[in-house]
């Protein structure tokens, strides 16, 4: 061991800090930012909310890795949207460009929103700006500063060296839990109880012929790929997954490849599992170019920023949402978000597993899944909420983490004003001003749900 000691100058001050600027980061801080400056809330002045971001743009998977929107509609018969408020204007800031397409999920987990992910970056930033909030781009948080349990700041990384950013309220929205974990938050890290998720390299084709692509059925497809596989001639772990149009013609997007590392917060195993998702990569372009109708003088123009990484730490909160919640739609008093995508296990095997809710509901998320154990004024919103292996892997999708997010950077400031902590905060108040916000808390008619669509 190596003991490091070293003085560090404070960055700056912020009353609501949010660290990891994706789909749930980005959400909370411009709700957060917004509410701090409603004069309806009376507060004696303007919060000032910072978003820390480690790359040089907003999004995190959203804009890095994937390409669309899931989670916004139930899937089955009667199509509900779930999912309301900033993410509206995400999707509506998208649309006004006319980089947002809506279009059927190739599994059946609802219609998807797909768009340009370069033009999100845009559309991430100018809502952020636009609402106050303060920007810090390629800047790392590798410590943070505690006084008893709670939580104080924390120490970032740059360019420019180490420094310590003062907060009085703390979002984590890393994705991995890594505020939480370093604030000494009880997690389950991903597989120390169930299998965990595998990772997908993503990546972009151009030169598609759309016309001739379209003339396969997926059930063709997936056979297709496993006469390729079978012949021994290609390297293909999975033998289903996606390829599917995106707001440009001639190019089409990939959900793939397959990897499997034993702990993606393991900066050894995440660069052994980068350059693996990206040979596999290589070897689906090569059975698309050689098998596929419409491929044939395709290429990979993109791959995602980094791999997609689907779970890593999950926390352990004031409530720990389960398999049963999720597939019997149980509803919570102190609901902060719906989801009705299914349970989708992307294990290590050839497929994936499953499970739908009944057709037409959703899963209430609870405020209280937000809230950590033992460390005081910390929330988190994302991915390492507080659930188990199969709950996370229906309410992870993004359009939940924006849901997430939006009762993150509320509660936030709602604490701020009436200064109390997260678990003591009034659910009741917390609910009011979610749906000022235009938060959805109750499942809605397929009706009204039409509606929001048009």
């Amino acid at each position: 061991m190596y003991t490091y000691s070293k003085q560090i100058p404070v960055l700056a001050s912020a009353d609501v800090l949010v660290v990891g600027s994706g789909s749930a980061g980005a959400t909370a801080a411009i709700t957060a930012a917004r509410l701090g400056r409603r004069q309806s809330l009376s507060l004696p002045a303007p919060v000032r909310v910072m978003l820390v971001e480690r790359y040089g743009f907003l999004g995190g998977t959203s804009t890095m890795v994937l390409d669309t929107f899931y989670g916004f509609y139930t899937p089955g018969r009667a199509t509900k949207r779930v999912v309301s408020g900033v993410a509206d204007d995400v999707i509506n800031g998208l649309k006004k460009i006319d980089q947002a397409i809506e279009r059927p999920n190739t599994f059946g987990a609802g219609t998807g929103i797909t768009y340009n992910p370069e033009f999100l970056k845009v559309v991430w930033e100018r809502l952020a700006l636009e609402a106050g909030v303060d920007l810090l781009l390629h800047t790392f948080v590798v410590d943070v500063a505690m006084k008893a349990d709670r939580i104080t700041g924390v120490i970032v990384s740059s360019k420019a060296g180490l420094g310590l950013i003062q907060a009085g309220m703390v979002v984590d929205a890393t994705g991995d839990a890594d505020i939480a974990a370093r604030c000494g938050v009880p997690f389950e890290r991903a597989g120390d109880i169930d299998p965990a998720q595998t990772l997908t390299t993503t990546f972009r084709l151009a030169n598609v012929n759309n016309t001739e692509a379209a003339t396969l059925s997926r059930a063709a497809f997936v056979e297709k790929l496993k006469e390729a596989a079978a012949s021994g001639n290609y390297d293909l772990p999975r033998k289903e997954g996606s390829v599917h149009i995106t707001p440009i013609p001639g190019v089409m997007a990939t959900i793939l490849t397959r990897v499997s590392v034993a702990d993606p917060t393991n900066p050894w195993d995440l660069t052994r599992a980068e350059t693996e998702g990206r040979r596999q990569a290589l070897e689906y372009e090569r059975f698309l170019r050689d098998f596929v109708p419409g491929y044939k003088d395709a290429r990979i123009v993109a791959f995602s920023t980094q791999i997609g990484v689907r779970e890593t730490r999950r926390i352990y909160g004031e409530y720990r949402l389960t398999r049963e919640d999720v597939l019997s739609a149980r509803k919570f008093d102190d609901v902060i978000g719906l989801c009705g995508a299914p349970i989708e296990d992307h294990h290590g095997g050839e497929g994936t597993r499953w499970d739908y809710l009944p057709d037409g509901e959703t899963v209430s998320i609870p405020y209280r899944t937000l809230v950590p154990q033992k460390v005081d004024r910390l929330l988190v919103a994302g991915r390492c909420f507080s659930a188990t292996h199969d709950a996370h892997a229906s309410v992870r999708s993004m359009a939940q983490c924006m849901a997430m997010g939006q009762a993150a950077g509320a509660a936030a400031v709602l604490c701020l004003k009436t200064g109390s902590t997260f678990r003591e905060l009034s659910y009741p108040d917390l609910r009011d001003v979610l749906l000022q916000t235009g938060a959805t808390l109750e499942t809605p008619s397929a009706a009204y749900s039409e509606h929001l669509r048009s």
